[in-house]
């Protein structure tokens, strides 16, 4: 990253629903729960807001000079692609600019957002990203499980129908909307509902998203509306390989933390999450918070963070911890990070969010606008402004800074 001002001191067992194989079901948590918290010497280990920040900083290779698909650790969660400045520019600022795009492949999986992903790893997110029971399909899927539960079909059942149908009607790039109408066509009542906002009855929308790579379905880059189409060949993975195990990733990647930020994050419940707690998962203080790491972590948590200043997007990972007042404690400013309409990124610089930003299109470019809760160096910012303009394929035609 480039120069910033100098650091203060303190600085989802069978079939499509459950190929789960990590480790029994609650005794990770219930193990590291029952085990003495991480020690150094002897000492248990205490880590500051400022520790805790700079390890994020540091697992998300923010500011890499240069990386690789391979070795960009945010993809082994998934970087959601929303908006204008999405995976690209996540993988960007990372030091991965212009990566192969056979390389990667886009799909709906966490929260039904849609992340990209290493295309070699998708039969591993595939078995990943599955729900972890029935009851975490059904509150991943909100309101559609009411109807389901009403005539007696569980949860993941009702994904597999739905996967079943997706499969047997995309064999060819097709429109969202197209696939919709094609679904209300073959699908039961308990699966539609009465849509106000497009006026017809379709499909509930969380079961029609989380179905889609239970399909073998990808979303084509870039498209909006959004273009599914086949991934021939793909099967989940037996096992879901360690890297790409949601829960290990958020506390690779987002750690410290709890079973709790972790349930937020996936939109599942807390008991499920437990039950899934990694073995090596150890217990560390976090400003007097009991929180965990995983073990090889705990060893490295009081290394320095990364310098500069960057404009993270406004669903960029490193902005998706589920522990807002800890990345920003001034409750007005993470009122105005984290909107719940028109969400701006968020300026990142000397470790810290300090400020929000906006871009839009004005010809022939784009125009930044940024406002600053805390001093940042200008030139600084005007350079991220001109990499944000450049990575769009568009000139830069002015900064306002407020």
């Amino acid at each position: 990253m480039p120069g910033r001002p100098s650091r203060s001191e303190d600085r989802e067992g069978q079939d499509q629903h459950t190929l789960r194989a990590s480790h029994a079901v609650g005794e990770g948590y219930q193990r590291a729960v029952g085990q003495e918290a991480a020690t150094i010497g002897g000492v248990a280990i205490a880590v500051t807001r400022r520790q805790a920040l700079d390890l994020r900083l540091r697992a998300q290779q923010l500011g890499r000079e240069a990386g690789t698909v391979a070795d960009t650790a945010v993809l082994d969660i998934g970087v959601q692609d929303t908006g204008a400045d999405g995976a690209l520019w996540a993988l960007a600022i990372r030091g991965a600019a212009q990566p192969p795009a056979d390389e990667l492949a886009t799909v709906w999986t966490i929260r039904g957002a849609p992340h990209v992903y290493r295309r070699a790893d998708l039969p591993g997110v595939a078995a990943a990203t599955v729900p972890f029971s029935d009851a975490d399909a059904g509150k991943r899927i909100y309101d559609a499980s009411r109807p389901l539960k009403a005539a007696g079909i569980t949860n993941l059942a009702a994904l597999d129908a739905v996967a079943d149908a997706m499969r047997s009607i995309v064999t060819a790039p097709m429109v969202k909307g197209e696939m919709s109408t094609r679904l209300h066509a073959v699908m039961d009542e308990p699966y539609q509902r009465f849509c106000g906002v497009c006026d017809a009855v379709h499909l509930y929308e969380m079961p029609f998203r989380l179905a889609a790579l239970r399909a073998g379905l990808e979303l084509q880059a870039g498209t909006s509306p959004p273009v599914l189409q086949p991934l021939p060949g793909l099967r989940p993975a037996a096992e879901v390989p360690r890297q790409l195990d949601v829960v290990r990733a958020y506390l690779r990647l987002l750690g410290p933390a709890t079973p709790q930020h972790v349930a937020g994050y996936l939109d599942a419940p807390v008991k499920d999450v437990k039950d899934h707690w990694p073995d090596d998962a150890v217990e560390v203080s976090l400003d007097g918070e009991r929180r965990w790491l995983l073990a090889e972590d705990a060893d490295r948590h009081d290394q320095p963070g990364p310098d500069g200043t960057l404009l993270l997007a406004p669903f960029d990972l490193y902005l998706q911890a589920r522990d807002r007042p800890l990345l920003v404690p001034d409750p007005e400013h993470a009122k105005d990070l984290w909107r719940t309409l028109g969400r701006p990124g968020g300026v990142l610089a000397e470790g810290e969010i300090v400020g929000t930003w906006r871009a839009r299109k004005a010809k022939p470019g784009i125009d930044v606008s940024v406002d600053l809760w805390a001093p940042v160096d200008r030139s600084a910012i005007d350079a991220q402004a001109e990499r944000l303009a450049a990575s769009r394929g568009l000139p830069l035609t002015r900064v306002e800074v407020r």
